[in-house]
């Protein structure tokens, strides 16, 4: 198992389950096929951006997804040639091999209007919570995405 399941793993314990000390992530880990060493976790831990905050039920480990967005969205501005909608979803255009990239920093912002991404090759499409607002939708991705 390399290190990049080991972060995604890592990731999906965080987010599920709330994990107070290096000590439990490692258990949740090892049940999972992962054994690691407390330097390789601590390693980790950075590396992804992790950080002990409180919480209602005491200290527990949380993704900071702050960080990741302030880290890509530069990035994802270079990549988007287009947004566009119909009446249910919202289309990006973007470089060839880039939409991949920009529909994971979409689904990462985890945000309520996004049920999720499906991407292609150069083409992201966007799934809105309600086909209501999918204006409202598509102005969000424009002004996240190309800051109109």
């Amino acid at each position: 198992m390399n290190k990049q399941q080991r972060h995604f793993v890592i990731k999906e314990i965080i987010q599920s389950q709330a994990v107070s000390s290096q000590e439990d992530l490692a258990s949740s880990l090892k049940k999972r096929g992962f054994d690691v060493t407390q330097a390789t976790l601590s390693r980790d831990l950075a590396e992804l951006g992790v950080a002990r905050i409180h919480s209602d039920e005491g200290m527990r480990y949380s993704l900071n997804t702050k960080n990741e967005e302030r880290k890509y969205s530069p990035l994802v501005v270079q990549e988007i040639l287009s947004i566009e909608h119909n009446e249910v979803m919202v289309v990006i255009r973007t470089l060839p091999g880039r939409a991949p990239g920009v529909a994971s920093y979409l689904d990462s912002l985890k945000h309520p209007s996004i049920i999720g991404t499906v991407a292609g090759d150069d083409t992201v499409f966007v799934t809105p919570a309600s086909v209501k607002k999918i204006l409202a939708l598509e102005k969000f991705v424009k002004e996240l995405l190309i800051g109109k």
